[in-house]
C-alpha cells in the first residue's frame, strides 16, 4: 500500500559548488551541461538523487565522479525549491559547497567532463539559479574563513604567512595589510612554526607554518576586522 500515492511527486537533485585555489585566485569548477534542457550551457556539477541514497551521499558521489577525490570537505548550503527555478520541470535542489586542492584532483577525469576552473571574479553565465547558489556559498565560505583557519582545505598542509594572506584576500576579495594580518593571526595562537623555509619569497626565506593539530578556534570578529 502506498500511503502517499495522492501526493505530488518532485525531482530532487544536488548541485555542488566546488571551490579550489591556485595562482592566488579562488576558483570554481563548472562544466558545459551534458543533457537537455539547456545542453552545453555552463552549470555547476550536480545530479539527481538516486532512490537508495541520501542527498549528502549523492553530493559525495558527484564529487568523486568529477574530481576523483573521496575525502573532501563538504557542507550543505541550502535547499533551492522555487517553483520556477527550473523552467522545464519541478526540481528541488540541495546545494553543497566543497573545498579541494586542485593539484590533488584527477585532471584527466575533470577534462573528460569538459569541466573548467574559473576564477570566481570572472565566472561565465550559469544556468537557472546557479549563480545565486555560488553567491550564497561564497557568503558561507567567508563566514567559515572568519571562524576557523581553512589552510587544511585549500592550502597545502604547510604554508607561509604570505600564502595564507593571499588566500584570505582571494576569499574576501580585498587586500589585507601584511603586518596587521601577521600580527592578528599570530595573536590567535593557532599556528605552529616549522623549521623549514620557503626561499622564493625573500632573501632570508619565509618560515613555513601549519595549523596546530585538533585545534578549534572562534576568530570571526578578529579576522574580518584586520
Amino acid at each position: 500500500m502506498s500511503y502517499y500515492e495522492n501526493q505530488t511527486k518532485f525531482l530532487v537533485s544536488v548541485d555542488c559548488v566546488i571551490f579550489g585555489y591556485e595562482e592566488e585566485q579562488l576558483k570554481l569548477l563548472v562544466y558545459p551541461r551534458a543533457f537537455e534542457p539547456v545542453k552545453g550551457s555552463w552549470s555547476l556539477m550536480g545530479g539527481f538523487v538516486k532512490q537508495l541514497e541520501s542527498a549528502e551521499e549523492a553530493a559525495y558521489r558527484v564529487l568523486q565522479e568529477t574530481t576523483g577525490l573521496s575525502n573532501i570537505f563538504l557542507e550543505q548550503v541550502s535547499a533551492f525549491s522555487g517553483t520556477t527555478r527550473d523552467p522545464f520541470e519541478r526540481v528541488i535542489s540541495v546545494v553543497y559547497f566543497a573545498l579541494i586542492r586542485i593539484n590533488q584532483s584527477d585532471e584527466e577525469l575533470i577534462k573528460s567532463h569538459g569541466a573548467k576552473w574559473w576564477p570566481v571574479t570572472s565566472l561565465p553565465k550559469l544556468i537557472f539559479d546557479h549563480r545565486e547558489m555560488v553567491e550564497r556559498s561564497m557568503n558561507i565560505l567567508q563566514q567559515k574563513a572568519g571562524s576557523s583557519l581553512i589552510g587544511t582545505e585549500l592550502l597545502q598542509k604547510k604554508f607561509t604567512f604570505m600564502q595564507l594572506r593571499k588566500l584570505y584576500e582571494a576569499i574576501y576579495q580585498r587586500e589585507f595589510d601584511p603586518g596587521n594580518f601577521r600580527k592578528k593571526i599570530l595573536s590567535l595562537g593557532v599556528l605552529e612554526k616549522l623549521d623549514q623555509k620557503n626561499s622564493t619569497e625573500s632573501k632570508k626565506g619565509a618560515y613555513y607554518y601549519r595549523l596546530k593539530p585538533n585545534l578549534q578556534v572562534e576568530v570571526l570578529d578578529r579576522i574580518v576586522k584586520i
